[in-house]
């Protein structure tokens, strides 16, 4: 592509583009040494362009459905990614985590780390950085607390064997 970095940023960020391909990742992969992590991932063929394109994680993200309605909740999608990343790249999930609980089925269904801004946005609008801080710490506190439901002592210890995803 004959773009420089400046007209593909404003391409890509201004998207859902038609135009945006694959080897606008591999060019940005080019210039880029840096980490490159591509948010917006909800299939998991995606998932195995973006690991053959070079990407060193990806953000299972629906953008808050903001961009396409109906679109697949992320948490739905996460299995289907992460399988399809098969470790070969980092899985972050974006999306509706707002309790301790919901990080963990994020990591039981594949997540290697969730993104939380939303809630620590909350707490800092309210009381600025020391309700943020509450915030990580509430979410800490269910996270350990989750865990403990669940019989798990650790983060490595958390797998799909403690959520249920198919119900009659």
């Amino acid at each position: 592509s004959g773009e420089d970095l400046t007209t593909l940023a404003h391409r890509m960020l201004s998207l859902p583009d038609p135009g945006s391909k694959w080897a606008d990742i591999e060019w940005l992969r080019g210039v880029w040494q840096g980490p490159l992590i591509l948010k917006g991932v909800l299939h998991p063929k995606d998932a195995a362009e973006a690991v053959a394109h070079g990407v060193d994680g990806v953000i299972v993200s629906n953008h808050g459905g903001r961009q396409l309605d109906g679109a697949a909740s992320a948490l739905d999608a996460l299995p289907g990614v992460a399988e399809a990343a098969a470790g070969r790249t980092t899985v972050l999930l974006d999306g509706g985590i707002r309790r301790g609980s919901h990080v963990v089925k994020a990591l039981a269904l594949g997540a290697d780390a969730v993104c939380f801004g939303r809630a620590t946005r909350w707490g800092l609008g309210a009381f600025g950085e020391p309700g943020a801080q509450k915030v990580l710490e509430i979410l800490n506190a269910e996270l350990k607390q989750a865990m403990a439901a669940a019989g798990v002592k650790s983060i490595a210890e958390i797998d799909r064997s403690i959520v249920k995803t198919n119900f009659p």
